[in-house]
């Protein structure tokens, strides 16, 4: 498979996981998943574009099933679908100023996640919701969301 997937983005970009390194599991993207990440990357493409071009820093695409256990990821996550990424973009500024942004431009999500402070999380789905989310740990360990998005509590 050629490593390209878009003008932008890579196959490794979509299947890379320090977790599935280590721990030696398998994160390849299953043929029946394969329209899915061409979506969210069709989606990143036009993230792209919207500002100006600039690079967008993948940090979590694709999780198979045993990935998003190890790592403690949400039994539903659209990681496991290829319908989600995480990433950052310095150009815009911390998360919460991409978050924002993404927000409030005209593109198509269901989820857009500020996530501890230190990335965003984007989903997509079937009748996209538009739902925005700032995700923090509580003073337990367990994930708190607010339906917003906010700087992280503290």
């Amino acid at each position: 498979m050629n490593n390209k997937l878009t003008e932008n983005f890579t196959w490794d970009e979509v299947t890379f996981s320090e977790t599935a390194i280590r721990l030696g599991l398998d994160n390849h993207v299953p043929d029946e998943l394969l329209p899915n990440v061409q979506r969210m990357a069709n989606f990143m493409e036009q993230l792209r574009f919207a500002i100006g071009g600039r690079p967008i820093n993948i940090t979590s695409w694709y999780r198979s099933p045993e990935v998003n256990a190890a790592i403690g990821g949400s039994k539903t996550s659209a990681h496991m679908k290829g319908l989600a990424c995480d990433f950052k973009c310095p150009y815009l500024g911390n998360p919460l100023a991409v978050a924002r942004f993404v927000a409030e431009s005209n593109l198509d999500f269901d989820q857009v996640i500020h996530e501890f402070g230190r990335w965003v999380h984007v989903g997509l789905a079937e009748g996209n919701r538009r739902q925005l989310l700032t995700a923090y740990r509580g003073s337990e360990g367990q994930t708190i969301y607010l339906n917003h998005l906010v700087e992280i509590p503290t």
